[in-house]
């Protein structure tokens, strides 16, 4: 299902968690007061932010960051959620934000004195050490007494991660070592999946090749990306057949040899699980509307 839950860490500050494990496209919509930053991080699947009453729209891909800013006019959130997605956000003020980083702020680019006046984008990727307190805030199990504290605590080393670029994953001083080389390694197992979707390794040869035990690989998985490995293989899979079927460039037949199945019924039975039709209705419903 989709929801949105906003946290209010301070004045000024929120934490906003969107989240779609449906099968649809979901719409949300959010005003943001002018002179607010906008930081959107995408955990898994993809949103669309739209602008301008549609006229121009930027995604926000797995393992992405945006950053806006206009102080000249409002942005609201009109986000798109494709199906199976979840994006952490991140709301604060300019004069809060100029207050964390007190005489440093010249370092940021939409801080100096050019830019202080120009509206400002950004796209950047999800370094490991971001992962891993982006999948803490969303997978938040503490007692609810200290969940503000918490998150407070999230949303600051969220911040500080953000911008401290020149990270050095080799230092011998970096809290995240550890961690941060296993996300490398779990992010390494995913694409190690995707590239061999149609004979996939098993979970036990997965973990060698990444050098991870199997237990810390099915563990790791499940909180990155927050399904199992070959769950995520599964809605991969599916949402890869439906492109293919959308292309019209292939049957029925033909994307599921593509992607793995070699008996037509087991293709079939599979795509009407995920999507609660069969590839031939889907595919007529497609030309129906074209």
């Amino acid at each position: 299902m989709g929801s949105l839950e906003e946290i209010k860490i301070e004045n000024e500050f929120i934490l906003l968690r969107f989240q779609n494990d449906s099968n649809e496209t979901i719409k949300i919509e959010k005003p943001v007061n002018q002179g607010l930053i906008q930081f959107h991080f995408g955990l898994k699947g993809k949103g669309k932010f739209i602008f301008n009453q549609g006229n121009y729209a930027l995604d926000l891909k797995e393992e992405k960051s945006l950053l806006f800013y206009n102080p000249q006019k409002e942005l609201p959130i009109h986000l798109e959620l494709a199906p199976n997605t979840w994006i952490i956000s991140v709301i604060v003020s300019i004069k809060k934000f100029h207050g964390l980083f007190s005489s440093e702020a010249e370092n940021i680019p939409f801080l100096s004195d050019e830019n202080k006046d120009k509206k400002y984008y950004k796209e950047n990727d999800i370094s490991p050490s971001m992962s891993i307190v982006l999948s803490q805030i969303f997978h938040y199990n503490l007692n609810s007494f200290i969940k503000n504290l918490y998150y407070k605590g999230k949303g600051y080393e969220l911040l500080s991660l953000y911008f401290n670029r020149s990270e050095d994953p080799n230092a011998e001083q970096c809290p995240f070592l550890i961690d941060e080389e296993n996300v490398l390694k779990i992010k390494k197992a995913k694409e190690i999946v995707i590239a061999n979707m149609s004979e996939p390794p098993t979970l036990e040869v997965l973990s060698e090749q990444v050098g991870l035990s199997l237990k810390k690989l099915k563990m790791g998985f499940k909180q990155i990306y927050g399904d199992t490995v070959y769950g995520f293989l599964f809605d991969y899979k599916m949402d890869y057949a439906r492109q293919l079927l959308d292309s019209g460039s292939y049957n029925v037949n033909e994307v599921g040899l593509k992607i793995g199945y070699s008996t037509g019924s087991h293709f079939i039975a599979a795509f009407k699980k995920k999507f609660g039709t069969t590839p031939k209705k889907y595919l007529m419903s497609i030309n129906s509307n074209v």
